[in-house]
């Protein structure tokens, strides 16, 4: 499994974080997502057949591009 912790400045509102949590969480091979609306960080762990390419596009399509890589694991 891998992991990221990310900042996503978008992120204002309890809407924007579930979202998030939402939309990457429907990717096939996420297995957790948590979106913080005070620190503005997202946290996703995955195994195959998600790629960290695939849950960044969904992110930008959303309108929630990641920006600071904070922890990858």
């Amino acid at each position: 499994m891998t992991s990221k912790t990310f900042t996503v400045p978008n992120i204002s509102c309890g809407h924007c974080t579930h979202t998030i949590e939402m939309e990457v969480g429907d990717l096939a091979g996420v297995t957790s997502v948590k979106a913080e609306q005070e620190s503005k960080q997202v946290t996703v762990a995955w195994d195959d057949p998600a790629t960290w390419d695939k849950i960044q596009a969904v992110l930008q399509e959303i309108n929630y591009p990641p920006e600071g890589l904070i922890q990858l694991s």
